[in-house]
């Protein structure tokens, strides 16, 4: 059974942004303020590999993102779950993200996966598998 209601989808759809959270191994919690598109039941975010929030992936494979609404009363969530790096066949995602910081109305050119590779791009993938904290959304 998905952890998402139709309400929460929507809420995920209609945000841009979120904190997204991470542990080393061993160590305190990191956050960053990331853009991220919902796929199903997961959640992509855009990175470049040499960011701490990847190694973190790597190390726990686990992510959760918290994500608020900008107009009041101030609905927020927080996702949490299971996380890999994704470096294959993620161009149509990679644009999905651009599309949505940029606020276009379509989304960019699609980039190879060598391209993206190249600049060290790649996905973070959390799959939802728990939802907390819910303020101020019909569930």
């Amino acid at each position: 059974m998905s952890a998402l209601t139709s309400a929460l989808r929507e809420f995920l759809d209609a945000q841009v942004l979120g904190v997204l959270a991470t542990s080393p191994a061993q160590g305190h919690p990191r956050q960053s303020v990331v853009y991220y598109v919902r796929e199903g039941d997961g959640l992509l975010i855009s990175s470049v590999a040499s960011r701490r929030k990847v190694t973190d992936v790597e190390a726990t494979a686990w992510a959760s993102l918290c994500v608020m609404g900008l107009e009041r009363p101030f609905p927020s969530a927080v996702f949490s779950g299971r996380a890999e790096v994704l470096t294959r066949e993620i161009g149509p995602a990679t644009a999905a993200i651009a599309q949505r910081l940029m606020g276009a109305a379509e989304p960019p050119e699609e980039q190879t996966d060598d391209a993206l590779a190249a600049v060290g791009r790649l996905i973070l993938a959390i799959t939802i598998e728990r939802v907390a904290a819910v303020t101020h959304i019909e569930t």
